[in-house]
């Protein structure tokens, strides 16, 4: 993966989870069975707090493989 594709890649997954945690994302997911498809499969059992938690935890980590992808081409894979 290129570097200019990681940084694009890395900007749509990190919008997507800001709505979800952010902009009110999680309140119109908790508890329809889109949210399955969209945050996780165990999403629809989760009130919109869990789903929050869950985007900054997905934040957090996605961010971290983001700084190694850019220092070590290694880890662009996980993207």
């Amino acid at each position: 993966m290129s570097l200019s594709t990681l940084i694009i890649t890395y900007l749509i997954n990190l919008l997507f989870w800001l709505w979800v945690v952010r902009w009110g994302g999680a309140e119109w997911l908790e508890g329809t069975f889109t949210s399955g498809f969209l945050v996780h499969m165990f999403a629809p059992r989760w009130s919109a707090d869990g789903i929050k938690l869950f985007g900054y935890g997905t934040i957090i980590i996605s961010t971290i493989f983001f700084i190694l992808g850019i220092f070590l081409p290694d880890f662009r894979f996980f993207f």
